[in-house]
């Protein structure tokens, strides 16, 4: 039992004990207004941290291989999205909400972190991972609410206003921007533990804070244990589809194996990091609405994760085989 409590991914128990608390001691009145700012800080403080690890020579050195950058992209911004529009018969087997926090998570950006530390356990193109899956997160901050606005519009009952995308920028895309300009300075900083850790915390945040309105607003005595059951079945054979058609198109367009690699893990995922802060500055004015629509997402990040991390590890067993050939 002990070795088992170990192995959890620290993320997913920081997760479920901002959920807990939220149960117990949701957040309300005043104080959850100092929360949601705090939160935001801590969002930005993340982004900041990621400009200012990404070396700016090797990004722009890394733009040139467009047609692996490309094609992630595609997978993360139209592959995904028609997938996520194509599910619409899913809102009879778990409710419209539900189907809604399915169809945003489509809508996200691919993941940093763990998109370039399974390339890189996988043995494949490290570096193009680490440029696509920057670029993947800096376009969302137009495309994600850009393809909110188009996929999830009034005939969904949600209506989002374009000063989101200013208010994106501000969050994310700035404090990314001057990470990049403060980097001189700062990168020895945020290539350490500062950045797992921030990133893990703020996560942890607006779970607290988004389920915390959820609470208050009585909305989760309407999600039953079948349809939570059905969510996770739903992310393992979403992102096994993915990680297979992601594989065969690559491998169709002539790309090495490395790159083919990259393209896999980073054309498969969506982020969690990003997706919240943003979920939470679209969907502001959603009160508790916004606990169901985030719950797909947060549920989807966790099973990529650990599909993700075995595919991994059965690449880095064949990298031998693959060399000997």
């Amino acid at each position: 039992m002990l070795n088992a409590l170990r192995r959890l991914d620290p993320l997913i128990v920081l997760i479920v004990t901002a959920v807990l608390i939220a149960i117990v001691l949701p957040a309300r009145g005043q104080f959850a207004e100092v929360f949601a700012a705090l939160t935001n800080i801590a969002i930005a403080l993340l982004f900041f941290l990621y400009g200012a690890r990404l070396s700016t020579r090797e990004a722009l050195a890394g733009l040139k291989h467009w047609k692996l950058h490309l094609t992630i992209l595609a997978a993360t911004f139209v592959v995904y999205p028609l997938i996520g529009m194509a599910l619409r018969p899913l809102s009879f087997v778990v409710g419209d909400e539900l189907y809604l926090g399915i169809l945003y998570l489509t809508l996200v950006p691919s993941t940093v972190q763990s998109s370039v530390a399974f390339t890189s356990i996988a043995h494949g193109n490290v570096a193009g991972a680490i440029v696509s899956a920057s670029l993947s997160n800096l376009a969302g901050v137009i495309l994600t609410p850009l393809l909110v606005m188009l996929c999830m519009g009034a005939g969904h009952g949600i209506h989002i206003d374009s000063s989101v995308f200013l208010e994106i920028s501000l969050l994310l895309l700035l404090p990314f921007v001057l990470g990049q300009l403060t980097r001189r300075w700062m990168k020895n900083f945020a290539a350490h533990k500062a950045t797992k850790v921030v990133d893990r915390g703020s996560i942890a945040m607006v779970v607290y804070s988004a389920f915390s309105s959820g609470v208050v607003g009585g909305i989760w005595s309407d999600i039953g244990i079948g349809q939570l059951f059905f969510l996770i079945a739903f992310a393992v054979a979403l992102v096994s589809a993915v990680l297979w058609l992601t594989r065969w198109v690559s491998a169709r367009l002539g790309f090495a194996r490395p790159d083919v690699i990259a393209i896999e893990f980073c054309g498969s995922k969506k982020s969690l990091a990003t997706g919240l802060p943003m979920a939470s500055v679209i969907f502001a004015t959603g009160g508790g609405q916004l606990g169901l629509l985030i719950l797909p997402l947060m549920i989807y990040h966790q099973v990529q994760l650990m599909v993700c991390s075995w595919l991994a590890a059965r690449y880095a067993r064949q990298e031998p085989a693959a060399e000997a050939r």
